[in-house]
């Protein structure tokens, strides 16, 4: 035989992880029952057909034996741990000693599979299934010469549909194998299944799903099956192709935590083996008289029997019957879940609401188990997930409403007329940076309106400029429980990562440190500027947001009054009026407040030629912007250190301009008064007259009235316009010395509150629609929703260690800011049913939109646009390594001082609850002492500040469910962390509430974790079937927060 001895050398050095197997052996030549030489150690590396032998692991290989033509001699007694290879050509046989018995097992099954007729036997397996692919290709080749709109036509009716219930699954069936030979004798298989779908109409092998493993039996029952959801195009012609794998190390096996093409097998030194395979078509099971049907399982060259395997037909919404004794006795020591893959979402309330929600969530994923309840039943659970085009819908809308909103500030700033030169030079700097934010906020918007594709944002991508603004790895995690004795029940969760600027670092901590900072440096800008408070200077916002929104409609309004006047229509004309007063009111009322007089005060000093009796001092007391507020007199404006006072200042000339407006009012009503008082007594006149007479007395008093009307409506609208021009100049004078005291530090905190902001709003928009569908009949959370408000409760698992703790700052504001958030529920007008978002920074209300059969189902109060308030509360425990650093080296004082706040909040919701609530709305049946109980217990482990204290969490959890509220979960990228938590919430609700049976609960968990929605989202995230820890790592979290085995490591991405 010619070699390249070179090639062969440079093969034998490959690292080892290149090769099939490689370890010691005791090897000698043999001829008949002697040995030539006594046996001596050698490192042997097995590759494909060919065994290099090395005296040591470095060493050079010294001989290589071609596995061809030769068969093994396996000794079979217990104690034996030798084999001896046999060669046809007649040279001595070549004895291999391993170390032990199953070392020796190993190396006897590797070698044997090494030559070329375990390559034949691969070959044998493709060819079998290429005959079965073309038995049914005729019928396609013979369409191959018809017109393609005549292939159309028969292409469709040739397949026969399976007739199931709308929204329902299709085809549904669980597995169960007997009778299982192992490729050694006396080895426990751990085994697991592999669906594969052959598609009538495409002819190609698809893999589908996988089952769980199943340890340690050679007749496993899985509690497991396989489901095709509505859409899925599966016929009773389609084929289905099971293959058993026996999993020699869970740790190992990389096939099923990577992705592989639909296409390609497996190789065989990936930590499994193949056992045997079968194929059924699905119209043989849906129309079995038994609807069952047992399949022998044959090798892969088809010949030898080695097992068989039980399909069972699954009819989802119909309990089963028996009793599941014979699982939790034989079963014991075995893995057991039901899953079943799906793609389909559903929920409770039924179909109507499916236009609605498919508008908001998309690309869902379904898992399907069955659990044996504590008294030997059956119950089952649909878990599902779902991305939501919120994730970027609704970033848009803010940004949209950032950049209005700051275009008009920068314009206002530019109206405020001459300034001093000190004054218009700040103003200028101030502009300059304005527009370059704005041009900032465009940009992202222009991004952002380029993105297609997925709608939500990995874990990957969430240090990427243009999608800062977008929530990481936003989900909704779903549970629904079908139990034999208990209603169905519907458990929500939020997954999502932590609001949080990534792109801009947390180096110098997050938005709770640095506008603490922020605040303390502003207080001492020295002689630069005037120093407002925040709360002035939020008050100045909301002024300028009163004028912009109630000018137009006083104007529309006064027109209207006209209108009616002319038309000589006394209804009309005290509903305009009536119109008219309020709104005029609501803006009489916003500028009663004195910082309009001590901005305007302010705002003079600022104008050119200003001559100032007292200098402008730097004030060193926070509460001076406060006591302004108080100072009625000008005399008084001298204790004001960051005002200056001008002795020609009219301050009475504000009151008088002001006061102008309400008289202007009365004037208007007082005349209507008189024309309609006129009217009556004319009417009573003209009754006793000829009624045509009081026609004509119509059509010439009608022009009166607007004739009497025009003026006072006129001078109404200047007096009002002279105070906007007033009001709005002295607001806008405040809002630039905010900016001008902390530039440009200032325009990058609003930009680093808005990211963080944006991401938080997401969420929870998706939360509450997802909450209102879910609930529409349940009258008393309606009603607590209009009458109390919706609690919002956020389970954080951040570190208060390194760049975590900084996330966390920026997390706990973010939160913290959706207190300002009202929500508005309305008619859709159309098939669009995305919320759209109106107002300002610090106060928006999201305007939900139904479809008109939903919205007949709301509360009167909800239906006439209520604002509905939400109460965010946010609990955190750090549980990974770093909170151990944290603890023992660091500093856990924010996390502690987060609790306690939100505690605070907590109690306060509670409260509100306990006063406005009837104790029957309560849910699950609890009585008020259960809640007040649970609040007591949350309080006291706060106070402990014990470490890793995940109690806090599950309390808090469990006080939220029992209120109504909406749950999140966030760690990092809601990826890992936020896997375990979840997972570990939705089996310790179906152990209280769902009476799961105590021997599953591990079981059940490991299920979820591995075969569940959680690991997908992970394979979604970073392309590969593995949680981000390593084992030590996993060293240092709460024991129930450890994923299974093989389920965790280094992901490839």
């Amino acid at each position: 035989m010619r070699f390249n001895a070179k090639d062969l050398a440079s093969l034998a050095r490959r690292p080892s992880g290149c090769f099939d197997k490689e370890g010691k052996l005791k090897i000698c030549r043999v001829v008949g029952d002697e040995k030539l030489i006594e046996p001596r150690e050698r490192w042997c590396r097995l590759k494909g057909n060919l065994l290099f032998l090395m005296k040591n692991k470095s060493s050079e290989a010294s001989e290589v034996v071609i596995l061809e033509r030769c068969w093994i001699v396996e000794f079979r007694s217990k104690t034996a741990v030798s084999i001896v290879l046999k060669f046809q050509s007649g040279e001595p046989d070549l004895y291999l000693e391993a170390a032990s018995k199953p070392d020796c097992e190993s190396w006897a099954v590797a070698l044997g599979e090494a030559n070329s007729e375990g390559l034949q036997n691969k070959i044998q397996q493709l060819r079998r299934l290429i005959m079965e692919i073309k038995e049914e290709r005729s019928s396609d080749e013979a369409q191959q010469f018809l017109p393609s709109s005549q292939v159309d036509n028969l292409g469709e009716p040739q397949f026969t549909s399976i007739q199931r219930i709308a929204n329902e699954p299709k085809l549904e069936f669980s597995l169960a194998c007997k009778d299982l030979v192992a490729a050694t004798r006396d080895r426990k298989l751990n085994t697991f299944i592999q669906v594969s779908v052959v598609h009538p109409a495409e002819h190609i092998l698809t893999r589908y799903s996988s089952t769980e493993i199943v340890e340690g039996t050679r007749d496993p029952l899985f509690l497991t099956g396989v489901t095709f959801p509505p859409e899925y195009p599966i016929y009773e012609e389609t084929k289905i192709k099971l293959t058993v794998y026996d999993v020699k190390d869970k740790s190992q096996d990389t096939v099923r935590t990577s992705v592989l093409p639909d296409h390609k097998e497996p190789r065989a030194d990936v930590g499994r083996s193949f056992l045997g395979c079968t194929t059924f078509r699905v119209g043989d099971l849906v129309k079995s008289k038994e609807q069952q049907l047992t399949l022998t399982l044959r090798t892969s060259d088809g010949g030898k029997t080695v097992g068989t395997i039980e399909v069972n037909l699954v009819k989802m919404g119909e309990l089963e019957d028996g009793e599941t004794d014979h699982i939790t006795s034989d079963a014991q020591d075995q893995k057991c879940a039901l899953v079943r893959e799906c793609t389909a979402t559903e929920g409770i309330s039924g179909k109507d609401n499916l236009p609605s929600l498919n508008a908001v969530l998309k690309n869902p994923i379904c898992k399907l188990y069955r659990f044996p309840t504590s008294d030997n039943k059956w119950m089952r659970i649909r878990e599902q997930m779902a991305e939501t085009t919120l994730s970027f819908h609704v970033p848009k809308e803010l940004i949209n409403l950032h950049i209005k909103e700051d275009m008009r500030r920068n314009q206002e700033l530019k109206d405020l007329g001459e300034l001093a030169p000190h004054w218009d030079n700040m103003r200028k700097s101030v502009i300059a940076h304005c527009d370059q934010m704005l041009s900032m906020y465009q940009d992202t918007l222009a991004e952002l309106g380029k993105h297609t594709g997925s709608s939500f944002k990995s874990s990957c991508s969430k240090g990427e400029k243009t999608l800062e603004f977008i929530p990481i790895n936003l989900h909704l995690q779903r549970m629904h429980v079908h139990s034999p004795r208990l209603k169905d029940a519907l458990y929500d969760v939020i997954t999502v990562g932590a609001p949080a600027a990534h792109f801009q670092g947390f180096k110098n901590g997050g938005l709770r440190k640095l506008l603490s900072k922020f605040e303390a440096e502003r207080r001492n800008t020295g002689y630069q500027c005037i120093y407002y408070s925040p709360e002035n200077t939020a008050k100045a916002k909301e002024v300028l947001s009163n004028i912009n929104h109630l000018q137009p409609l006083i104007s529309s309004h006064a027109d209207l009054l006209l209108n009616s006047a002319s038309q000589h229509s006394p209804d009309s004309l005290k509903n305009s009026l009536k119109m008219l007063s309020e709104k005029t009111e609501l803006f009489v009322h916003a500028f009663k407040d004195q910082l309009v007089r001590s901005a305007l005060l302010a705002l003079y000093t600022a104008r050119p030629g200003c001559v100032l009796k007292k200098p402008a001092v730097p004030r060193n007391s926070a509460e001076e912007g406060g006591d302004l507020q108080h100072q009625d007199h000008p005399s008084q404006l001298k204790r004001q250190d960051s005002i200056p006072h001008h002795s020609e200042y009219d301050e009475e000339e504000w009151d008088r301009v002001w006061a102008n407006v309400g008289k202007s009012l009365n004037c208007v009503i007082a005349m209507v008064d008189r024309l309609l008082e006129k009217e009556n007594i004319n009417n009573i006149e003209d009754g006793e007259n000829d009624p045509s007479a009081a026609d004509c007395k119509v059509l010439h008093t009608g022009g009166d009235w607007y004739e009497q009307l025009y003026p006072l409506v006129i001078t109404l609208k200047d007096c009002m316009g002279e105070v906007v021009t007033r009001a709005k100049q002295s607001m806008a004078f405040v809002l630039l010395q905010e900016l001008a005291c902390g530039l440009p530090q200032c325009l990058m905190l609003t930009l680093r509150r808005d990211i963080v902001f944006s991401q938080a709003l997401a969420g929870l928009v998706c939360g509450f629609i997802i909450k209102l569908h879910t609930s529409l009949h349940d009258q008393g959370f309606l009603q607590q929703l209009h009458t109390v408000g919706l609690l919002v409760q956020y389970e954080g698992l951040l570190s208060t260690y390194s760049e975590e703790a900084g996330m966390l700052e920026d997390m706990a504001v973010g939160i913290s800011d959706l207190q300002k958030v009202m929500f508005k529920v309305i008619e859709a007008k159309s098939e669009d049913f995305l919320p759209v978002i109106t107002g300002r920074r610090e106060h928006y209300v999201i305007e939900v939109q139904l479809p008109a059969k939903m919205f007949e189902l709301l509360p009167q109060e909800i239906k006439e646009g209520k604002l509905l308030r939400m109460y965010p509360v946010l609990f955190n425990v750090g549980i990974n390594e770093q909170q151990t650093l944290a603890e023992r080296f660091g500093d856990t004082t924010l996390q502690e001082n987060i609790n306690q706040e939100n505690l605070e909040l907590l109690k306060e919701y509670y409260k509100l609850f306990t006063e406005k609530m009837p104790p029957d709305c309560l849910p699950h049946f609890q009585e008020q002492n259960d809640l007040k109980g649970l609040l007591e217990n949350l309080h006291q482990n706060i106070q402990a500040k014990k470490r890793k204290n995940v109690e806090i969490m599950w309390l808090a959890a469990t006080i939220c469910r029992k209120l109504n509220g909406v749950r999140f979960t966030c760690c990092k990228s809601a990826k890992d962390r936020t896997s375990m938590s979840v997972t570990l919430e939705q089996c310790s609700i179906l152990r209280d509430e769902h009476q799961l049976h105590k021997d599953f609960f591990i079981r059940a968990l490991d299920c979820m974790r591995r075969e569940g929605c959680r690991i997908e989202n992970v394979l979604k995230n970073v392309k590969c079937r593995k949680y981000a820890f390593n084992m030590i790592q996993l060293m240092a979290f709460p024991k129930y927060y450890r994923p299974p085995e093989g389920t965790y490591g280094k992901a490839d991405t």
